[in-house]
């Protein structure tokens, strides 16, 4: 790409904004950091650390107040904050990316969508885990017919946090849009139908497990898919031993992968792609790729070790910036988001009312 960067200005400077969205747009061709907004004067002192040419804005307002300045909106603001704000950003005219969960209710996404459309911007959806390491090993391996028919799906986001750490990610308050089935179920639904399409029936289980904790942090969701595939998603914060991440079961084989993609961890630790280091960005060693074969456990030998292709968190926002800069589609629509809501909001109600609901 040629020519003057994109400007962007991003709401929010806590985990998302700081972790994933600023290093993710300065790394991106074609985009630059323009604005943060943040109230928080130690975010504030952050983001001009870490980027020094950037501005700094205190409210959405003092933003869009700009909005001629900038190219794209990304808002990576409390959940709650999100359907109003996209809103003000599409209405000033500008392309906005959002981050996951879009909306608390399906209806909410559709109407984002609409705005979108009927103003002819780009709205976008930040699903992340799309470009895991393991997600697009196993897409590669279902493209290849590795496995066969795919008869069971297990997807796993699980880990032990016995003590709640507080915030609004953790509070009881509905209007927060708070729990694991908004937060990591986001990703392992998003996951499921991408990979397998369409969901017919839904079961849920959501618990409170851990002493002082307000919402969800174990659950588990059953998705049957209209293609005959099941799948089985656990999110927990309260599992003391941990699952494979990926365990899929087809009639040539099954494909088992334990661990994390690492671009998280190295993203939290400073490393940015696009660096010294970039040839290995989205790596690991071989020691944690995935076993295929059938008829033994991978834990005792079982299958072979398949090599587990990078991960690629940038290629979301090169994806953006190629939409907004060629005038084509833009990645994860948020219509798509609007049908893994549709399943969160079946999950929901399938726990409250313990009977499978119907879509």
């Amino acid at each position: 790409m040629t020519g003057t960067p994109l400007r962007v200005g991003l709401i929010g400077y806590g985990l998302a904004g700081s972790v994933f969205h600023a290093p993710l747009i300065a790394a991106t061709e074609g985009l630059v950091l323009d604005t943060v907004v943040t109230s928080n004067a130690e975010r504030q002192e952050q983001a001009r650390a870490e980027f020094p040419d950037v501005r700094v804005a205190a409210t959405p307002d003092d933003l869009l107040a700009r909005a001629g300045e900038l190219d794209l909106v990304v808002i990576a603001s409390p959940n709650k904050t999100h359907v109003p704000l996209a809103t003000a950003v599409l209405k000033a005219g500008l392309p906005v990316v959002v981050d996951k969960p879009v909306a608390g209710a399906a209806a909410e996404a559709r109407e984002l969508a609409a705005l979108a459309e009927e103003r002819g911007l780009l709205l976008s959806v930040f699903q992340n885990r799309r470009w895991d390491n393991d997600f697009l090993t196993l897409r590669g391996l279902l493209a290849d017919g590795e496995l066969g028919d795919v008869w069971r799906f297990e997807s796993r986001f699980e880990r032990w946090r016995p003590l709640p750490k507080g915030g609004w990610r953790e509070s009881g308050d509905p209007a927060e849009i708070g729990g694991l089935l908004y937060d990591l179920g986001s990703h392992v639904v998003d996951q499921a139908l991408v990979l397998f399409g369409p969901v017919v029936s839904v079961y849920a289980e959501t618990d409170v497990r851990r002493p002082g904790a307000e919402t969800d942090d174990d659950t588990f969701i059953a998705l049957t898919h209209a293609n005959g595939v099941r799948s089985h998603l656990y999110v927990s914060a309260t599992t003391a031993q941990l699952g494979p991440r990926f365990r899929v079961l087809g009639s040539k084989a099954g494909y088992v992968k334990y661990g994390l993609d690492p671009q998280e961890a190295a993203l939290k630790d400073g490393e940015r792609p696009g660096g010294t280091a970039d040839a290995g960005w989205g790596t690991e060693p071989e020691e944690l790729w995935g076993r295929l074969g059938a008829g033994e456990s991978p834990l005792t030998g079982g299958g072979r070790p398949v090599r587990t292709l990078p991960g690629d968190y940038p290629a979301y926002y090169a994806a953006v910036a190629k939409a907004l800069i060629d005038g084509g589609p833009g990645p994860v629509t948020a219509v798509e988001a609007a049908a893994a809501l549709d399943v969160l909001e079946a999950a929901r109600r399938s726990a409250r009312d313990k009977v499978a609901v119907t879509l």
